[in-house]
């Protein structure tokens, strides 16, 4: 009977042992999930997801395994594994903002601009006539500076030679760095908003025409936020264009950035513009960007159709950013889209592309003038990084090299 009850008594001492290890070990568990925070840029992770497309009704994402090399081992670590490190060290490192703007500077003052180079020609002649006067403001003209601006600027200058009595051409050089300068506007806020508000990621909505390599874009400004240790989550919200998630997916992969997307053809682009801002909540990411489907200006049905992709959006979170991307080759044209995108969202700032050699400059000012927004972002070729924040003191530097 002694050895039964021994028995009996030892089965329940382990018993309690079990129960208190197992407790321990869930307590711990549960500790660590609240003190971990999920790791957006390793592995290049993309999320798809099975939509619907005529009610925007969504599966559960599910995580694709990494496709290419594509990252920037990030600074500042916010806790990684082995493995995670491993992966991150296998992925492109984005150029810096600094790097950037300094490579752009040098290749626009390599650029033949008509406004910096032909203004320079004129002003270089000598005696400022008033056939001169004529021709400096024809070159604005041309330059896609527009009528009210290059008005100005010539007068400006025409009364300080008058005023002053000068006509040392360094010293019309200077004035002339001044008033383009004074047109830019270096006043204007040109930060980008990617930094979590709120709680909540910041979300930047990319809207503009087809060709203008909006797309791209989206990609290239990923790879700056990377850089700047911001945690990424991509929106391929164009559903029409063929291969354009695909695309966008690329872009991510590269720099181990997760892209929400629908595999189903014509899927309805704001259900996936909305799983892409409930993804980066959930994945506490610093900032969604979302690519739409280019869109001609002058068509009412995709335009509202932008609208309603932003009126889904704002459903679980304010957009902090628009950014219109035009190309800077389009000219007046490039004016007439910006002003009815600006109508359907309200946009916040310009991305110029193609600003290189065969663009004209002073569409800096005259698309600033037109929507009362920066030129935030430009671009001046086909490379990865060559997409910097715009600074209008190197721009203007640039044309006048």
């Amino acid at each position: 009977m002694n050895v039964v009850l021994e028995s009996i008594w030892l089965l329940i001492g382990l018993i309690s042992l079990i129960a208190v290890a197992a407790v321990v070990a869930i307590a711990g568990l549960v500790r660590g999930r609240k003190g971990s925070r999920r790791r957006l840029s390793a592995g290049g992770r993309t999320a798809t997801l099975d939509h619907d497309a005529d009610d925007g009704r969504s599966a559960t994402p599910t995580q694709a395994p990494p496709s290419g090399p594509p990252t920037l081992v990030e600074t500042g670590s916010r806790g990684t594994t082995a493995e995670q490190e491993t992966e991150l060290a296998q992925l492109d490192r984005p150029e810096s903002s600094r790097g950037r703007l300094q490579r752009l500077r040098s290749r626009l003052a390599r650029s033949n601009t008509a406004l910096g180079k032909g203004l320079l020609t004129l002003l270089s002649r000598g005696g400022l006539d008033e056939d001169t006067w004529e021709d400096v403001e024809d070159t604005l003209l041309s330059s896609d500076l527009g009528v009210e601006a290059s008005a100005e600027l010539v007068q400006s200058l025409k009364t300080r030679v008058r005023v002053d009595s000068v006509r040392d051409e360094a010293t019309v050089r200077a004035w002339l760095r001044e008033d383009l300068l004074s047109l830019v506007d270096p006043s204007m806020d040109r930060r980008v908003a990617a930094t979590r508000v709120d709680g909540r990621p910041a979300v930047i909505l990319v809207v503009g025409v087809n060709g203008t390599g909006k797309t791209t874009t989206v990609g290239k400004l990923a790879r700056v936020l990377v850089a700047e240790d911001r945690d990424v989550v991509l929106g391929a919200a164009d559903t029409f264009r063929a291969a354009a998630a695909d695309q966008l997916q690329t872009w991510g992969e590269r720099v181990g950035v997760p892209t929400i997307r629908s595999d189903k053809e014509g899927a309805d682009p704001a259900a996936v513009a909305f799983d892409a801002v409930k993804a980066a909540n959930e994945m506490e990411a610093d900032v969604v960007l979302i690519d739409t489907a280019g869109r001609l200006h002058n068509k009412a049905n995709l335009m509202d159709q932008l609208g309603k992709i932003k009126r889904v959006i704002e459903k679980q979170s304010p957009i902090q950013e628009v950014l219109l991307v035009l190309d800077a080759t389009t000219g007046q044209n490039g004016l007439r889209q910006a002003e009815v995108f600006a109508e359907v969202v309200q946009v916040t700032g310009i991305v110029l592309t193609k600003l290189d050699g065969t663009a004209k400059g002073g569409i800096v000012v005259a698309v600033q003038r037109k929507l009362g927004v920066p030129v935030k972002l430009i671009g001046l070729g086909e490379g990865p990084d060559d997409l910097a924040p715009f600074d209008a003191d190197a721009f203007v530097d640039a044309l006048l090299a």
